[in-house]
């Protein structure tokens, strides 16, 4: 048997549970359980220096599998760098299997190389967090780490899914012999997790159809969730004969055209008093949108049903009255089968008003009218006329990824009308750090045209993610570099403060161009209206990899931003 078997064997519970993707930051510490899934031969395995990066790519791959995907790192500083990545997880529910190696306890505090305080590293944003002996040669330590293992990879993909750290501490020597045996030994054992399902007592229901009668004005809304063809189909079918508006930001990837998107230009409005419901419904994770929270909190409804698969109660409207623990397309076509049901046994139709449809529909159309005639009528080329541009000519194959700060609050106003196979952002906890090597574990793994959208700032500060071998050429990168945090202009405070380009844009002369020719990515520049078209179509048109960064004003930006802003009132 192998010195360290009870690692080896690691690897091959991970294959058998179906893992098959894993994601290695280079160290000694770790090498052991580097090649215990190096020499496996299941594993599809991506090397990435920098352990921030690493955690994204792995956060890009999982986000797309649905399957969790192996992270590996050496002892010390190196298991800090992945906790970006962890927390992100956590809160976009994403699962992901977190190794970390690291000294033995008696180790700690005596002054040795990369020794730190490893056990619980990740704190709260982590589902759980293990460790085990490092005694790996005691029968119940073997025992307690195939069960361990077997605990840990369940555990990233029970609802609500999320990352799951076992921090592996290793004791010298740890390089195998030349003759070394890597095979899995007998011992292993897989452990299958089965949920049950929760089936709702009559009177729940009647709870439910009570309150849906007691309200006139219904208004169903989505946050941030992946495509889901079974979703999108009961809420099309309800917004087509029940006639019940259905509200959702760009991360909600709600498909039909009735379907409200520009919510963001008109809930401040005077045309939107009349828009408040008597029931909401909503689903998903996080809202992008602040102007959405913002009217719900000054308007709140009669009920607020929050169907959820979240082990906490989130309620960002401040109006939460039934937390529903759930599948929303599974709950809604319950809902629409019970309603349904008793409209025909009744012989009656359900009460609502369908005029709050129309209404919603109607501002909804106008709102979308005037984003379309201030676009037009913009002269200057700034961020918003880039990526009109973009969003144009980009065909409905492509997956879109879009960073934080101002490229997610634009995508949800412009990108609204394209056909995307999906629309994603590190909505979890909103930072500008992995955005790039998020994109790039997506485009390694989901076989579709993907474009990243991102400002400078984002890129710059990612862009160690590039440091990889076999870049994915299905990837088109489209910087706004208009030299600095443009947000700061863009929201109410920084935008009047005279330190405003010194400590929050943090203005900078850096372009991407080196980083292309570094990393052998196909480079496109543009700068001004005349040239956009041309270059724009050429850039999505080459034949792998490529990156277009557009220079443009910060000052014309908030011009342009704020024109859009103005049109909808």
């Amino acid at each position: 048997m192998a010195i360290l078997q009870p690692l080896i064997d690691m690897a091959e519970i991970c294959y058998r549970q179906g893992i098959r993707h894993v994601v290695i930051s280079p160290g000694s510490r770790s090498a052991a359980l580097t090649l215990a899934f190096a020499r496996h031969g299941g594993f599809q395995a991506h090397v990435c220096i920098d352990e921030r990066s690493a955690g994204f790519i792995a956060l890009g791959m999982a986000q797309q599998i649905d399957s969790p995907v192996v992270l590996i790192c050496t002892s010390g500083s190196a298991a800090y760098n992945f906790a970006p990545a962890v927390s992100e997880a956590f809160f976009q529910q994403i699962p992901l299997l977190v190794l970390t190696a690291d000294r033995p306890k008696e180790w700690q505090h005596q002054y040795d190389g990369q020794t730190i305080y490893q056990t619980g590293i990740f704190g709260p944003h982590v589902k759980r967090s293990f460790e085990i002996s490092p005694d790996y040669q005691h029968p119940d330590v073997q025992w307690a780490i195939n069960r361990v293992t077997n605990e840990a990879i369940n555990l990233t993909s029970v609802v609500p899914n999320g990352p799951v750290h076992i921090n592996v501490p290793i004791r010298e020597p740890f390089y195998p012999s030349g003759t070394e045996d890597f095979n899995a030994s007998g011992a292993v054992r897989i452990v299958k997790k089965q949920e049950s399902e929760v089936v709702w007592p009559q009177a729940v229901w009647e709870e439910l159809l009570d309150e849906w009668e007691d309200a006139s004005k219904i208004l169903i809304a989505g946050g941030q969730g992946k495509p889901d063809e079974a979703l999108n189909a009961v809420l099309g079918r309800i917004m087509e004969e029940w006639q019940i508006p259905v509200l959702g930001d760009c991360l909600a990837n709600l498909s039909g055209k009735e379907v409200i998107r520009h919510h963001d230009l008109f809930l401040g409005t005077k045309e939107a008093e009349n828009l408040r419901p008597d029931l909401l419904i909503t689903f998903g994770m996080s809202f992008l949108s602040k102007e959405f929270k913002q009217f719900i909190r000054k308007n709140p409804p009669k009920y607020h049903w929050n169907i959820s698969r979240d082990a906490f109660l989130a309620d960002p409207f401040q109006s939460v009255t039934r937390d529903i623990s759930g599948n929303a397309a599974s709950l809604f076509e319950k809902l629409f089968e019970k309603l349904d049901y008793q409209s025909f046994v009744e012989n009656s139709d359900l009460g609502h008003d369908t005029s709050f449809h129309s209404l919603w529909l109607q501002i909804e159309r106008n709102a979308r009218q005037r984003k379309h005639e201030t676009l037009k009528n913009l002269s200057t080329f700034s961020d918003l006329t880039l990526l009109d541009s973009i969003f144009r000519y980009v065909d409905s194959q492509y997956q879109l990824h879009v960073a934080n700060s101002m490229s997610v609050r634009y995508a949800n106003v412009l990108a609204t009308e394209n056909e995307w196979t999906g629309v994603y952002a590190n909505r979890g906890t909103s930072g500008i750090d992995g955005c790039v090597s998020t994109a790039i574990g997506a485009a390694r793994v989901n076989g579709k045209p993907t474009l990243l959208i991102t400002g400078d700032v984002a890129f710059l500060y990612d862009r160690n993610g590039l440091l990889i071998d076999n870049l994915p050429q299905n990837l088109k990168i489209m910087v706004l570099n208009n030299a600095g945090g443009n947000i700061f202009r863009m929201i109410d405070g920084p935008g009047s403060l005279p330190e405003l380009e010194t400590f929050f844009e943090t203005r900078h002369s850096f372009s991407a161009r080196r980083t292309c020719e570094d990393s052998g990515i196909a480079y496109f520049r543009v700068s001004g209206h005349g040239e956009a078209e041309s270059i724009v179509k050429e850039f999505l048109n080459f034949d792998g990899i490529a990156l277009l960064e557009g220079f443009t004003d910060p000052v014309e930006n908030t011009k342009a931003w704020k024109a859009l802003k103005r049109a909808a009132y």
